[in-house]
């Protein structure tokens, strides 16, 4: 029987942000895309993964990347919370399926959180946000001043902040490439999950997204008095930013879930719906009608393009 180690809090947060995918191809493990998710087939069964989170449908269980190594790994609790943070794991046991390439090799320490280098100008930022995108300048241009917006020097990623409201410290990071046809987007090592992309407003409503270019696409849709809201970008399906924004801001009352239009959408606004409720919040649920947020301003946009010139069509 292991022993048990304590550890602190961040260090749990931390254990539990790992990257699951990282994991498995560090043992040599296939893990194939499909769609926004990535697929790990473990026994003929398909797991499904989103950075630090997995879902099995077939079973419909799921959890985090600690879960995901007590279950899938055979490691107790302390071992598996030692495993992610990087620190030495002799004498875990592993299953036969997922033993690491080289049995005694030890993962590198996780790097303290440090936020990605920025540009000394936003421009690409600018156009990918506001021309690919269709964010509204005046939203892209407000989190820009708030330094919840920058662009990353070298990749020219977008950069998307989660600041520690105590001490105006970034503690989270999640990057979005900007090139045509790019596809990379995830969080910067050692980002605290529950600082994600942010804002805090004076009224009792906080809007909850997956995404920040989802979150800055329904503020365009909504734009009116935007600033009076709270809002808080997952960065995957995690509630953790959410559930401490709600610690923090005892004026919060009100949960609006603005989540994708699918089935990880419909499962994670059952599963923090549920959770709300049980903490005596209100909630409501706002689901896009195209597949997300972004792709609903971008199809109000192209509607109103076809209405303007409707009138000209006639003459």
């Amino acid at each position: 029987m292991s022993q048990y180690i304590p550890f602190t809090e961040e260090e749990k947060l931390r254990a539990g942000s790992a990257d699951i995918a990282e994991l498995l191809r560090d043992r040599g493990e296939e893990v194939r895309r499909s769609g926004k998710e990535l697929v790990w087939i473990r026994d003929g069964e398909k797991i499904s993964i989103r950075g630090n989170l997995w879902f099995n449908q077939y079973r419909r269980e799921g959890g985090n990347s600690i879960d995901f190594a007590r279950k899938f790994l055979n490691f107790s609790y302390p071992d598996a919370v030692k495993l992610l943070l990087g620190e030495s794991r002799e004498g875990a046991v592993l299953s036969s399926s997922n033993r690491p390439r080289s049995v005694g090799q030890k993962k590198q320490a996780q790097k303290p959180f440090t936020p990605p280098k920025k540009h000394h100008d936003m421009k690409r930022v600018f156009s990918y946000l506001i021309k690919t995108r269709g964010i509204d300048p005046d939203i892209v241009l407000s989190f820009a001043r708030m330094g919840l917006i920058y662009e990353e020097a070298g990749y020219h990623n977008a950069v998307f902040c989660g600041k520690d409201e105590n001490c105006g410290v970034i503690r989270h990071a999640n990057k979005r490439g900007t090139l045509r046809n790019s596809t990379f987007k995830g969080n910067q090592a050692g980002s605290l999950p529950q600082y994600s992309f942010h804002y805090s407003g004076s009224s009792d409503t906080i809007y909850f997204f997956e995404a920040p270019i989802d979150m800055l696409s329904y503020i365009s849709l909504q734009k009116e008095n935007w600033r009076v809201h709270s809002y808080a970008a997952a960065c995957s399906v995690s509630d953790q930013v959410l559930l401490h924004q709600l610690k923090l801001h005892a004026n919060l009352k009100k949960c609006v879930l603005c989540l994708d239009n699918d089935l990880a959408g419909y499962r994670a606004g059952e599963r923090i719906c549920e959770k709300l409720l049980e903490n005596g919040y209100e909630v409501e649920v706002d689901y896009p009608r195209k597949k997300d947020w972004n792709e609903e301003l971008l199809q109000r946009q192209e509607q109103e393009k076809e209405c303007a010139l409707c009138p000209a069509m006639r003459y």
